[in-house]
């Protein structure tokens, strides 16, 4: 058997060999189509072409914004079906409140309920300037706020199940910022092969410029607590054909599709919601 050797490469051990018969078929081994040859060229360059190394720190430090110490906290509240009007009551009385006193450093980003995906679902979407000591000291000032723990003792009343995850937003991405509506909006939550971050940045950092255009791209974000290698981009659009237009105009763009074919093997699963916002939600 025929063995090509490449060095240091991808794992921290000094040699590596790759059987020849179980390396693609590109264009420098067999006959190749020409409408495969760039894509099958493409990635044997990639092989040796990295644009970051996670070796040398935490990916967390190395896709996260540097000039700010935002840190994210996405809630997934399952609401019992009979309680879903009241649910979203409660949230309209209180959340905003808390958004708007600069007693707590924190911002309410967007509130909605699912439409398609997860039924009688709420998400939430804070951020806490300051990051984690930010997190902290709004979580100590809550516990003196006697409606805000009025409030959690009704909602509990309401909920079947509750999760959450702590988030940090990609540098590459746009801050998610106040919009006006109507607008519907695609939660896509991807988890990844753990070791893969790295490479997904890398990807989507010159993949964001094609989806622009519309002004869709509202914000991405990659989890640090809760489940591990998630990452989550949140999409708007003024309806769903509006959607279909918008995401079927990005296959127009030299560079996107080569963007799916290297990205779609980093992801073990992956998941869309379609979330109406709230009345209250700053995201409309």
């Amino acid at each position: 058997m025929l063995y090509l050797f490449f060095p240091n490469m991808c794992s921290t051990h000094s040699h590596s060999l790759i059987p020849r018969n179980l390396m693609p078929e590109t264009s420098h081994f067999r006959g190749a189509p020409a409408s495969n040859r760039n894509r099958e060229d493409s990635w044997f360059k990639s092989l040796f072409v990295r644009k970051v190394d996670p070796r040398k720190d935490a990916h967390s430090h190395l896709l996260a914004k540097k000039e700010e110490s935002n840190l994210y906290k996405i809630q997934f509240h399952n609401v019992k079906p009979e309680c879903l009007d009241a649910y979203n009551k409660l949230c309209e009385d209180v959340l905003p409140s808390i958004h708007a006193d600069k007693y707590y450093p924190c911002e309410l980003v967007g509130t909605w309920n699912t439409w398609y995906g997860e039924q009688d679902q709420a998400v939430h979407l804070w951020r806490y300037r300051g990051g984690y000591p930010a997190l902290t000291e709004v979580m100590n000032k809550l516990k003196n706020n006697k409606e805000f723990m009025e409030y959690r003792k009704e909602r509990g009343k309401m909920l079947l199940s509750r999760r959450n995850q702590l988030l940090l937003e990609f540098s590459f991405w746009n801050e998610p910022l106040p919009r006006q509506g109507p607008n519907v909006y695609e939660l896509r939550s991807y988890q990844l092969r753990p070791g893969t971050m790295i490479e997904w940045g890398n990807y989507w950092a010159r993949a964001i410029r094609y989806r622009q255009h519309n002004r869709e791209a509202v914000g991405g974000f990659f989890s640090q607590i809760g489940k591990l290698y998630m990452v989550h981009h949140l999409w708007a659009y003024k309806d769903l054909k509006s959607r279909e237009s918008t995401r079927n105009a990005a296959w127009q763009h030299e560079g996107w599709n080569e963007v799916v074919y290297y990205t779609v093997p980093l992801i073990q699963h992956m998941d869309s919601r379609i979330m109406i916002p709230m009345k209250t939600s700053p995201l409309q």
